[in-house]
Formats: C-alpha cells, structure tokens, sequence
C-alpha cells in the first residue's frame, strides 16, 4: 500500500528483514560547486538500488507504467529528526500528467512553458516525420537503380566499341598491305562511318540516360534542399523553446540559492533539462530540508535506444551533469556508512522476491548490452561500444546488428553516419562516428596521419617483466586465415605500440596501451608476441584463462574538432 505523503519509509520498498552486507557505492552524482571549486558527491549505494528494486516491483504490478518508457528515480533522504525517508520521481510527464500523488512535483516553471512545449514537441515530430520520409524519398533508390542500369549499359558498349576499333584498325593494316587508289580510299571511308556510328550510338545512350536520371535528380536534388532547411528549422524551433524553458525554470541548492537554468547555463542545454528525475528530487529536498544519502535512476517500460528496463543509469551527460555541481551545493557530507542490518518498520512494498535477486548477476548483467552516447554534436557522435558488438554490420543476415545498425535506426540522419574508424567486436570503448561526409573526411585524415591520440587500457594474463616501453612488430594478415594476425618481418606492415604496466592485480598484470598505428589486432599482437602474455580472454592468440570477455578497452580518444576548431578529449571508464 502507497503512502499518500511524498516521504515514504524505506519499509514501502524493501522487506523489513532486508539487510545490505555490500555497502560499496556503485556510482557517484558528482559536480563542483561553482562557489568553492569543490567537488561533491553523492553515491548510488547498495541501499538504495535495493529501494529502487521495490519501486520496480510496484511498477510491474500496475500496467500504467508499461505503456511508456521513461526514467524513475528514488532519493533516499534524511529530516531534520534524523529519520531516513524515500521520496522518488519520474522524467517528464507520467501518462500525460505533470503532478501526480505521491510522486516529487515538477520543478516551478513547468505549468509556464506546458503549452509551449507541447506545440513545439508536436512540430518538432512533425519535422522529423517529414525528413524521414524526405530521406526515404522513392525516387532516390529509383535513381540509383537506373543510374546502375546505364552505368552498366555503357560499360558492354565501351568495351563492345572498344573490340571493334581493335579490329578496324587491324582491317586498315591489311587494306593498307592488298589495296590502292580509289578501293583503299573506300574501304578506308567505310570503317569511319563505322567509327563514327560508334559515336553516334554511345552519345545517343547518354541522352536516353540524362533524359530518365536529370528529372529524379531533381527531385532528388529538391529533397536535400528541404532537408536543409527542415533541419534548420528544427534547430531554431528547438533553441527558441530551450531559451524560453530555461528562462522559467528555477531551481534551488542545498545553500538556499535560486537560479533559472538559463542563468546556470546561458550557453543553452537540450530540451528536457529540469525534467529528468535528479534535479527533480534534489531540488525537493532543498526546497523541504531534506538531507540527501544516496540516489538512483532506472529505466522502466519499453526501451528506447539503449535503455533497458530494470537498468540503473548515471546523470545523462547532456542535462543532467551540468547542473549536478549547483545542485549539490550546500550539501553537508554524509558520515561512513555502517552495516544497515535489519530495518525496524514493516507495512512493506512487495513480498515477492524480486528485491532479495538485486545483484546484476541474478539479472543477466544486461549492464554492457547496448551502445551508449558519450559526446554527440550535429557533426559527430562517440559512442561507448560495449564488449561484443559489432562496430558495423557484417555481410549476413546474423551479423547485421551493430553500433552503426543501432543508430542508424535511432537517429532521423542516421543514414549519414559514416564511421570514422573501427573497433573489434570483442573490444569494448569509444567509437567515433561521423553525421556527414565532410566531417568524415577530416577526421579520417587524422587518423591516417596518426594526429589522434588513442589509450587502451587490457588485462594481461600473466606477468609482465619490463614496466614500460615500446613494441615495434611488422603486422601480416594471412588471407587464408583471417582475421588473425601474425609477425611477418618480409610481408608484415610496420606496427608501433607504446605500453605501461598500470598496477599488479594478483597473477594478472594492468597494462596501458598507447597504439601509434592503427593495425587490426595490433594491441592483441603485440601484448601476445611482444610481452610474451595474452590479453585475458584473448582466445584467438591462446588466452586458456576463464574470462567472460576481451579485457581490452578504448578508454580515451583525443583528436582535433575540424567544425569547432579546439581539440576533444573523450573518455569511457573502463568497465572490468
């Protein structure tokens, strides 16, 4: 049974007999505050994942939270008494509505923007069906069809004109060789007619051609335009409704301060900022004196992109992160936690035994399932892929899913993406993506110039002897036996990796890898060859260890923005 107040114990959640052995923190909300430069956290603890677990056994026992996907939060929050308490919230609206019992309020300046919102997110949708439909214009795939055809046309003419002027030219030796006068004169004058209506013929076809394919380029042609300018509008409408959103909504800190989020970030955030469940709930607990313990955020419903229902997620890096620092400020640090134990109340949640199979063991550890965005502009995406997908579709039909399939199902432009280079599908880290060609073009030319700056960070299964240095091993690819590579001091193409014993973990040794080429499986290589140990999971180059995956990671990525003109330092923990 719910509680009518927003503060509800923490029996509502899980069993009264619940106890929390492991009190490692899995995740911090972290932010410095603008005021002192001080960095504050607050940790995503056992507890409260445990919390967060009960809520999601209430929401799967009511079908008005499955017919959307969204994100939920639960903050576990200390009074002025000192008594703990629970209060949670979701992203944006909840069937429709802003404000429903029991749940945190959205924060003030919502209800002045509702309309707003709503007509611009339906004109937003509108744009986007628009360009879909834009970019899967018919006559497009029409074009490149005939386009094909006459390509292929011409090419049996040229080589067939080509087989004929080969023989002309030896008919006009042997006319040269038998005849004279007059008969030479016309035997000569009727292979160029023939020459000739070689000509006539082949002009003749690139007219039927430019005829059929001018008009659909046209059209083709008019569809880009529109998209242009579609995309152009979104921007505008998009930036017109975030100025007017972040001009209302206020938002206050544990300091007592109140600040609009235009004044936060007069630079502008995405549509959305202040609708997510963390500032949500800490702005409550600001506003109601309220301490905050511990925080955690899950996806439940249908998925989306790469949400999964029952997963716990950090602070989106786009609305959520930049405001974290303000947020926590003011916030008193919370004590050394101590074993929870049994929690004395009862009058709980759920009795089933969802909350006792927390750990993402018992889930499946869908965790590293699905691809996540680090860094997106309008030129480029870096994606954090995880360990066993494919950087880009396979040639069959099973091996089609991948990081690019993914967006490009996503994202309205996702048939521009062009991925800028590749990753193995056993290695997890950043990928990057470019939206254009352009784009591509210069970020490609930085990594065949060696101008991008990559760290892998691997675990190795065995002992290293030396702590630094530099491996330099020739790479071949036997084509009889791809895709694994060997040394080939004759055939082999110059490969060249830096590398740093980072620490000793029991029989396993950390490494960081600095590639200064780009070789396929030039790190795998070169920890098994050049260090004399495999990567620990590496069964391709004799890895007998028991591991669950690859232990190699792309974990930083430095390169040169060509449209923003300042160098990107992107990172991606690492996940083992």
């Amino acid at each position: 049974m719910l509680y009518c107040s927003l503060l509800s114990p923490i029996s509502d959640f899980i069993d009264c007999h619940f106890a929390v052995n492991n009190l490692s923190f899995n995740y911090y909300y972290e932010g410095h505050c603008p005021q002192t430069g001080e960095l504050l956290r607050l940790p995503r603890t056992a507890l409260i994942e445990a919390i967060a677990r009960g809520l999601m056994n209430y929401l799967d026992r009511d079908e008005r939270y499955a017919n959307e996907g969204k994100m939920y939060g639960v903050l576990l929050v200390e009074l002025p008494s000192g008594e703990q308490r629970v209060i949670k919230a979701f992203s944006g609206l909840l069937n429709s509505q802003s404000v429903v019992e029991g749940w945190v309020p959205p924060i003030p300046g919502r209800e002045a923007v509702a309309l707003s919102e709503a007509e611009a997110l339906t004109k937003l949708e509108a744009i986007k069906q628009e360009i879909i439909a834009l970019q899967q214009l018919p006559e497009q795939q029409q074009y490149e069809i005939l386009s094909a055809e006459f390509a292929q046309q011409l090419q049996v003419m040229s080589d067939r004109h080509r087989e004929c002027r080969y023989q002309r030219q030896a008919q006009r030796q042997i006319l040269g060789e038998t005849l004279t006068g007059e008969v030479f004169a016309l035997a000569l004058a009727e292979l160029d007619e023939a020459s000739r209506k070689d000509g006539i013929e082949r002009r003749q076809l690139k007219r039927q051609r430019d005829a059929v394919l001018q008009p659909l380029q046209q059209l083709i042609t008019a569809a880009d335009t529109k998209i242009r300018e579609l995309k152009q509008q979104r921007k505008t409408l998009s930036r017109q409704l975030q100025t007017e959103m972040h001009a209302a909504y206020s938002l206050m800190n544990f300091f007592g301060q109140s600040l609009t989020l235009q004044q936060l970030m007069p630079d502008g955030l995405p549509t959305g900022t202040g609708d997510c469940c963390a500032p949500k709930l800490l702005h409550y607990a600001a506003t109601h004196h309220l301490k905050p313990l511990a925080m955690a955020e899950f996806w439940w419903g249908k998925s989306s992109g790469d949400k999964v229902q029952g997963e716990f997620y950090e602070a989106c890096a786009e609305r959520c992160q930049p405001l974290m620092g303000f947020l926590l400020s003011g916030m008193k640090p919370n004590p050394p936690l101590t074993n929870v134990g049994c929690l004395q109340s009862c009058g709980k949640w759920d009795e089933g035994d969802r909350g006792d199979k927390g750990d993402k063991e018992d889930r499946g550890d869908k965790g590293d399932r699905g691809e996540k965005i680090i860094y997106q502009d309008e030129w480029l995406i870096a994606v954090n892929k995880p360990a066993g997908l494919l950087s880009v579709p396979g040639r069959y039909r099973d091996t089609q899913d991948s990081v690019l399939s993914r967006l490009r199902n996503l994202l309205a432009d996702g048939m521009n993406l062009v991925p800028v280079h590749r990753l193995d599908q056993e290695t997890s880290g950043i990928l990057l993506i470019a939206r254009d060609r352009h784009t591509h073009s210069h970020l490609s030319q930085q990594f065949q110039q060696r101008q991008v700056h990559k760290v892998y960070e691997a675990i190795l299964a065995g002992a290293v002897t030396q702590n630094q240095g530099v491996i330099e091993l020739p790479l071949w690819g036997n084509p009889q036996n791809r895709p694994y590579q060997q040394v080939d001091w004759q055939h082999g193409k110059p490969s060249i990796t830096q590398f740093q014993v980072i620490a000793k973990e029991g029989e396993y040794t950390r490494v960081e890898f600095i590639p200064l080429t780009g070789r396929t499986h030039q790190l795998r290589v070169h920890a098994a060859v050049g260090l004399g140990v495999v990567i620990l999971g590496d069964r391709l180059y004799g890895c007998n260890a028991g591991a669950n995956r690859l232990h190699l990671h792309a974990r930083e990525l430095s390169f040169y923005h060509p449209l923003l003109a300042k160098t990107l330092h992107l990172q991606a923990k690492t996940p083992f």
